[in-house]
């Protein structure tokens, strides 16, 4: 049996293994889609020929397209179902992949940007939807599990992307590759997918302002999600600078990132029934920006790694953290809260490009980290009022 039926009346039935196996998929394939422009970024900056303050201009895009789509996601994974949303916009980000490296000028990889960023935070956002009412049925702590395979897929995508370049396999090929490998993980994942959303967002309008402690808890995955991004679009650029790295393995800086948040995630379920989501913030938030202090002021390659590595093992469980929170809270439907926080937190992947480039013009990408550091102490001082075990 993948399903008990609900004693509610007109409710859906009760989530069972079916489809928490389909949303481990789900996570899978975002971290794979999402972390596979990582290594990207400096043959994009090469082949445009553009300096870090019109690369962050132009990185923009991808945020943007995200904040465009995400407010209205929660209310239309009412209304279609979690399965359609997710299906339409993981087809749309594959086709977009292969775009991301055959943009020969500005205006078309801004295109692409905006297309991979809609559609990506499209499936977050539904992903996540999905995951608190699987999380919800199951009656257990599973949260960090999920966002641990959104981990392992970063780890495999920026790992994986990485290699196969530095095979000298050309880029669009390896494009193709990750395209139709995450077509593939949808299709096995289809029939646990939910065709239904949450039921208390029914009839709301498509979009609605956050209200309450939904705005306290977007405003930390803001934060959050700066961070994250800063991995991922200023790493390999930061390794290349200050450590000489070869351009071939930069990702690498982004794969031990996400290696670190995927071995937290993965054990993240029992951390946070074992010591509560108070101490995850605060210790997490104090390990996150160590990690970048460490990476900024590294002597050498290998500690700079490990700089990115206690910020993925930091930050890794604050995020499920903080949407566990988002799906418990009472001032709005879950699914609504969900769309609302993931917005929020994506628009620190909107300025946080933008806002480092400007820094690494005038000053440096290092600077730029330090001040994200100063951010997530915030978070670990903060966090604990919106989390109670």
């Amino acid at each position: 049996m993948t399903a008990q039926t609900s004693t509610l009346p007109h409710a859906h039935p009760l989530s069972g293994r079916r489809e928490q196996f389909a949303t481990r998929a789900v996570f899978l394939v975002a971290g794979l889609g999402l972390a596979s422009w990582a290594p990207l970024v400096p043959f994009a900056k090469a082949r445009l020929g553009v300096d870090d303050a019109a690369l962050g201009i132009l990185l923009l895009c991808l945020g943007l397209g995200s904040i465009v789509a995400m407010p209205i996601t929660g209310a239309l994974a009412s209304r279609l179902g979690c399965r359609t949303i997710l299906v339409l916009s993981a087809l749309v980000f594959a086709l977009v992949i292969p775009w991301l490296v055959l943009s020969s000028s500005v205006l078309s990889l801004a295109i692409a940007l905006i297309l991979f960023g809609a559609s990506i935070g499209t499936f977050d956002v539904a992903m996540n939807i999905q995951a608190v009412m699987v999380e919800k049925d199951s009656g257990r702590h599973m949260m960090s599990g999920f966002h641990g395979l959104f981990s392992l897929g970063g780890m495999l995508g920026a790992g994986g992307v990485s290699l196969l370049l530095g095979t000298g396999l050309a880029p669009l090929s390896v494009t193709l590759m990750i395209g139709a490998l995450l077509i593939i993980l949808v299709i096995s994942a289809y029939s646990g997918l939910l065709p239904y959303g949450n039921r208390e967002a029914a009839g709301t309008p498509l979009f609605v302002l956050p209200r309450g402690i939904v705005i306290f808890i977007g405003a930390l995955c803001f934060i959050v999600f700066l961070a994250e991004g800063a991995v991922l679009d200023w790493s390999a650029l930061f390794l290349i600078s200050s450590q000489s790295v070869e351009p071939s393995h930069a990702g690498f800086g982004y794969t031990m990132f996400a290696v670190a948040m995927t071995l937290g995630r993965l054990t993240g379920d029992r951390i946070v029934r074992a010591v509560g989501g108070t101490v995850i913030l605060v210790a997490g938030g104090i390990l996150s920006a160590a990690g970048f202090l460490i990476a900024v002021f590294a002597p050498s390659a290998t500690i700079a790694l490990a700089g990115f590595l206690l910020v993925g093992l930091g930050a890794s469980n604050i995020v499920p953290v903080l949407f566990t929170a988002a799906g418990r809270q009472t001032s709005m439907p879950a699914s609504l809260a969900v769309a609302a926080i993931t917005t929020l937190g994506y628009a620190g992947i909107l300025l946080g490009p933008a806002a480092i480039g400007f820094v690494a013009q005038h000053l440096s990408i290092g600077a730029g980290f330090v001040a994200i550091a100063v951010g997530l102490l915030v978070v670990g001082i903060a966090g604990p009022a919106v989390y109670r075990r």
